[in-house]
């Protein structure tokens, strides 16, 4: 793992880890978070491979807006009443995926026979969120596409706040992971 301040420069390179497929750890508003391209079945699947995650549990997904969740789930009055009072912040909004969005999106590593295709009838949820700290929310802006992401621990462990924290828990080499130290 690469551990790196955040500065400009490792900002950058989070950016290309992302759009390479990697992995990246980075700081939100409530602890670290592990982050990956929501769009690339590969990606998401590295990430529950880092976090240990049973692969049927879905995990939250970063949006840059309201205007961009639209385009990927069924919004709701409810939905927009709860953003309107919570969002951005540290709320999770569960709703069904849109049939056709610009992207596929994988809560999960799709399974062999499915490739992240729906039929008409399946309904898919995904947890949103809409980070209120300017680190994560600069990511999925310039990112341009949602995140998926988690807490930065191994699954059934304790969530980290330092970067210590994420050391002892991933103590294995993890090659693609770029963390960004915030602190």
């Amino acid at each position: 793992m690469r551990v790196l301040p955040l500065t400009p420069k490792s900002f950058s390179l989070a950016l290309s880890v992302l759009k390479g497929g990697g992995v990246i750890i980075h700081p939100t508003e409530t602890c670290y978070g592990l982050a990956c391209d929501l769009t690339n079945p590969a990606a998401v699947a590295r990430r529950f491979t880092r976090k240990k995650r049973p692969l049927n549990q879905p995990v939250s997904s970063l949006f840059s807006s309201i205007e961009q969740v639209k385009q990927y789930v069924l919004w709701n009055a409810q939905a927009e009443t709860l953003a309107k009072k919570s969002l951005p912040g540290p709320l999770t909004l569960i709703l069904p995926l849109r049939i056709i969005a610009p992207h596929i999106l994988y809560p999960t590593p799709p399974r062999t026979s499915d490739k992240g295709h729906r039929t008409k009838d399946e309904v898919r949820t995904i947890g949103i969120r809409i980070s209120s700290h300017p680190i994560a929310q600069e990511l999925v802006e310039r990112f341009g596409k949602p995140l998926s992401t988690t807490s930065a621990n191994i699954h059934g462990h304790p969530p980290t706040y330092c970067p210590e924290e994420i050391l002892a828990q991933f103590s294995d080499d993890l090659p693609d992971t770029l963390l960004l130290d915030s602190g």
